[in-house]
């Protein structure tokens, strides 16, 4: 109550004491869940050279739908708020028309973004889209050589290179942004968030913001919802990744290990799962020659080596710079033969049990629980190594588990959850044309697209984003977004703003939908809630709720 009771007065002693109370309320108090009562369980596309290894894996077989969920009578807003990036009206009545369990294997079977015609058109009119990428980056560096020779007689063409990386990084969040909140496939766009902070990669180095858009696009994208090896093939064959985690530096004899430390320690098997510090060297050498070209000029190679290079866009293997000795990696030999060693490993790796489990667990920590049961993540990994890293299979495990039923509104959301959840309610139906907005929110919170340095990725957890610092930014969120936020609807770079008859109002308030799931909500918040004296007030106070922290 006093939460609210701060929103309104604004003294800093109030906010504290709200602070308090919330601190309390989300962690210690999360919203009960209808099964709570019963116990937990605690018990880009392949080149011709990778068909073969296609061909020969496991083909999952189609499971039915079933009726799991439905007899499970799950909650559908606490099922939707777990599945998509935050329940409103519009996923409410599509999971209304098909069914529960059709439903979810809508969503898993979902291999890319279904978008309003004025949505896909704002995309379609981005430059990314427009502009291939091998081509925007080599003009790129040109202007980047040309900037550099001109260094300390005229810094303005370093300026401008550094302000066109910067609105490229722009054009790709706020297309990432789009999606999430739009998309009829939410879980699709979930995940992709997911591998995306998976295989994390900062936008700080060098020109690597301006790749980013395109790892979204061809490394993450298309699988997904897919294969765990054909994504692991395409996040070590882009440019971004080799630039971020310096592969494009290792060659025989000048060993870089950063990338096949990252690969085997955040990627594939997980610290502490049983590989050696020889394995990391041998997987170094292994990746020697795995790099980038951004001219439009192949590199010299050998004539007795040029059958085994490979320029695939900006992508380079180059045989000159590969260590084509032995390997023992995983108690395995590696025989020197060029980029097929890259193809062999990476089916080792994504055979390894401890990649199963790893990978299981961060699933399970995404959609499930801070601390989800070992029998749970040892189900996953099962089906993971069953189907040879089929995501869909070992996500099918994750929803029709009574762990995840049991779990239902008690994830803390983190800021891109929070975000979009309230973004995807206040405008549903309303066609956002800025995002900047949303991504100030984000910065604003500490979730910025692109914006985590290390390569572990954002935590998933709730001691990661419960904080009192964190709290009270979100409350100022909910505030703007409550209250309407006309620059959502100012196109950008326009001075004027809009007539505020033209900007959609934050649809909250004054929504059915929204008022018969309040119902739900603890009588402390729904009390509190009664008390604004304004529609902005109102959404605030809602936006600002214990039950709009969690998921």
């Amino acid at each position: 109550m006093r939460l609210f009771n701060a929103l309104k007065a604004h003294s800093s002693a109030s906010v504290l004491a709200a602070l308090s109370l919330c601190i309390l309320l989300a962690s210690c108090s999360a919203p009960t869940n209808r099964h709570q009562h019963n116990q937990a369980e605690r018990a880009r596309t392949p080149d011709t050279s990778h068909q073969a290894n296609n061909a020969q894996r496991a083909r999952p077989v189609a499971e039915p739908i079933g009726n799991s969920l439905q007899q499970a009578n799950l909650d559908p807003q606490q099922f939707l708020n777990r599945v998509t990036w935050g329940v409103n009206s519009s996923s409410t009545q599509a999971l209304q028309a098909v069914g529960i369990d059709a439903y979810l294997a809508q969503q898993l079977g979902a291999r890319g973004p279904i978008l309003p015609s004025a949505i896909q058109t704002q995309i379609d009119n981005l430059s990314i889209t427009q502009r291939p990428f091998a081509q925007m980056m080599v003009e790129l560096e040109n202007q980047r050589e040309i900037a550099q020779k001109e260094k300390g007689t005229d810094d303005t063409l370093r300026k401008t290179y550094q302000q066109e990386l910067t609105r490229i990084a722009r054009e790709g969040a706020s297309r990432s942004v789009l999606r999430a909140v739009y998309s009829s496939n939410q879980l699709y766009e979930q995940m992709v968030w997911f591998w995306l902070n998976h295989f994390n990669i900062s936008n700080q180095k060098n020109n690597v913001r301006a790749m980013l858009a395109d790892f979204d696009e061809q490394a993450i994208r298309p699988y997904a919802l897919g294969n765990f090896r054909d994504l692991l093939r395409a996040t070590v064959m882009h440019p971004a990744m080799l630039r971020y985690l310096d592969n494009e530096h290792n060659a025989a004899n000048r060993i870089n290990e950063n990338y096949a430390r990252e690969l085997m320690e955040l990627h594939t098997m997980g610290v502490g799962s049983g590989y050696s510090q020889r394995d990391v060297q041998e997987l170094a050498r292994v990746l020697t020659g795995v790099g980038i070209n951004l001219s439009n000029e192949p590199s010299k190679v050998k004539p007795d080596l040029r059958h085994l290079a490979i320029r695939q866009g900006l992508f380079e293997f180059n045989p000159n710079r590969h260590d084509f000795g032995s390997k023992q990696l995983l108690g395995k030999t590696i025989q020197g033969r060029g980029f097929d060693e890259v193809e062999q490993v990476l089916t080792l790796l994504t055979r390894q049990p401890a990649t199963a489990h790893f990978v299981s667990n961060k699933l399970a920590l995404f959609f499930v629980s801070d601390n989800p049961s070992e029998a749970l993540v040892n189900a996953m990994a099962q089906r993971f190594l069953a189907t040879d890293g089929d995501i869909p299979s070992v996500l099918r495990v994750l929803f029709t588990s009574q762990e995840f039923f049991a779990s239902l509104g008690g994830k803390f959301k983190d800021p891109v959850h929070y975000v979009f959840s309230s973004v995807r309610l206040a405008y549903d139906g309303s066609t956002i044309i800025n995002t900047g907005p949303i991504l100030n929110w984000l910065n604003t919170l500490g979730q910025q697209y692109g914006g985590r340095q290390t390569p572990d990725g954002y935590a998933l957890v709730e001691s990661a984003w419960a904080s009192p610092g964190q709290l009270t930014n979100r409350f100022d969120v909910a505030k703007a977004i409550g209250g309407g936020s006309p620059n959502l609807f100012k196109p950008e770079g326009q001075e004027k703003s809009p007539n505020p008859r033209d900007v959609p109002r934050p649809a909250i308030e004054s929504s059915a939908f929204v008022r018969t799931w309040i119902q739900r909500f603890s009588k402390e918040s729904q009390q509190a809630i009664s008390q604004a004296s304004s529609p902005s007030e109102w959404n605030a106070f809602f936006l600002s709720s214990p039950e709009m922290m969690r998921r």
